[in-house]
């Protein structure tokens, strides 16, 4: 399976000077995949460490973690040499032994040559709560998100439709008609099936939505147990009563996330901690209001008021339970939370790219999904789930801030008059 952070991988290797690598990423979105395809292509030989299930070699950590005494260990372990600049050494679910992250220090420090990446799921959580402290400074990072459309479209063996997307994009000349309708298809069963790579490997090779639905089921259970596993009992109970709540949250028409969706009497004092726990752990991803849209928005943002959103779009759809055939249906629903699927899914790909999530609110009158901080200056998002694309917020921001020019994301063709650029649902990967 394809992804866009092997390049960036490839680029980390070729740095001559690098520090270790940590791999970030909610759980199953393919970093043990990822960085394991990393080293059978780009090295000699791999030795690949999993401390959730080596705890013999876990255990080698408590007492003396100098990279030679380390080495020696790794080498008569495996039976392998492990040459500086050819062996990738892999450590695996590093949550578990908080010693083997804090030994990334001393490989940094102490033995530069060697490379190693290292990965676990919900890091940050377990790492925080712990007696260790993180090695800051001494390592490189990189996260890895769930298959974003493109990704999707290359594991249906589909390239050749990302460069016509590409090229339409930056040329903002129509899609043909036919290949147009094909797209936001392709795209309608996306949302279905989401980007996270167990799922998307269980489609392309079933061709069925309903065993897709099964692995995102498991998926959504391993998340639960993580929250029992990486919280106190009753700070895990609140964590899941503020992440169950998304789907209600998100079908309100005002999806600010309220306290009081989750239990009556509900606020920030109860539930601050488990949204930031969602927020940190990346299963949830977190969208700030700005009042003002003036750069840098980060400054101008209020604290107070943001959305939920699901790191995965597929994961939301499934557990909202709403009819796979009104996702698929040609007909446009009035239906709030078939909006939200969208904003949702623009949500994951902006993230996924980097980008702050900011959205924008003028007293309550009018609102903007998204807005971004560019070279040309805050651009505004607005997105529409249909082809119909209305909108007396847009007005309103435009009237107020007079941007360079807008982003419509829906289900329109490609296209820019009157300083609006449309950009078709499955076009979003291109912003």
């Amino acid at each position: 399976m394809q992804r866009k952070i092997m390049e960036k991988l490839i680029a980390w290797k070729q740095n001559e000077v690098r520090q270790p690598l940590l791999i970030h990423g909610a759980r199953q979105v393919g970093k043990t995949y990822v960085i394991r395809e990393f080293g059978n292509n780009e090295y000699e030989n791999t030795i690949y460490i999993n401390f959730e299930n080596n705890k013999r070699i876990a255990d080698y950590f408590d007492e003396d973690i100098s990279p030679a005494r380390l080495i020696k260990f790794f080498e008569s372990s495996f039976n392998e040499r492990i040459l500086p600049r050819k062996t990738l050494i892999i450590f695996d679910e590093i949550q578990t032994c908080e010693r083997a992250l804090t030994s990334l220090k001393y490989f940094n420090e102490d033995a530069p040559e060697y490379d190693i990446v290292a990965a676990g799921s919900l890091l940050g959580v377990a790492i925080n709560r712990e007696k260790y402290s993180f090695p800051v400074g001494k390592i490189e990072s990189l996260t890895v998100y769930p298959l974003d459309f493109e990704e999707y479209l290359w594991a249906l063996g589909r390239e050749r439709l990302c460069d016509e997307i590409r090229l339409r994009f930056e040329s903002n000349e129509k899609m043909p008609a036919p290949l147009h309708q094909e797209l936001l298809e392709l795209y309608k069963y996306y949302l279905i099936v989401g980007g996270m790579p167990k799922v998307v490997s269980e489609y392309v090779k079933t061709g069925s939505l309903y065993g897709a639905v099964e692995v995102q089921n498991e998926i959504m259970n391993n998340y639960i147990a993580d929250m029992s596993k990486y919280a106190s009992s009753s700070e895990s109970i609140k964590i899941r009563a503020c992440y169950n709540s998304i789907p209600n949250q998100l079908a309100k028409e005002n999806k600010k996330f309220q306290y009081k969706v989750v239990q009556n009497g509900g606020n920030s004092t109860i539930f601050g901690e488990s949204i930031e726990w969602l927020n940190f752990a990346g299963v949830v991803l977190k969208c700030q209001k700005a009042p003002v849209a003036q750069m840098p928005i980060a400054v101008h943002t209020d604290l107070t008021s943001f959305k939920l959103y699901m790191s995965d779009v597929g994961l939301l759809t499934m557990k909202s339970g709403i009819l796979q055939s009104m996702i698929l249906s040609n007909v446009e629903f009035e239906s709030n939370f078939i909006g939200a699927i969208a904003e949702n899914y623009v949500a994951v790909a902006l993230h996924s790219k980097g980008y702050p999530l900011y959205y924008w609110q003028s007293e309550n009158t009018a609102e903007i999904d998204f807005i971004m901080q560019t070279e040309d200056g805050i651009v505004p998002i607005e997105v529409k789930a249909g082809a119909h694309t209305k909108s007396r917020s847009l007005s309103v921001f435009r009237e107020k801030y007079a941007p360079k020019y807008v982003l419509r994301i829906s289900a329109k063709n490609f296209g820019f008059e009157n300083g609006i650029k449309s950009v078709p649902l499955y076009a979003v990967f291109c912003i």
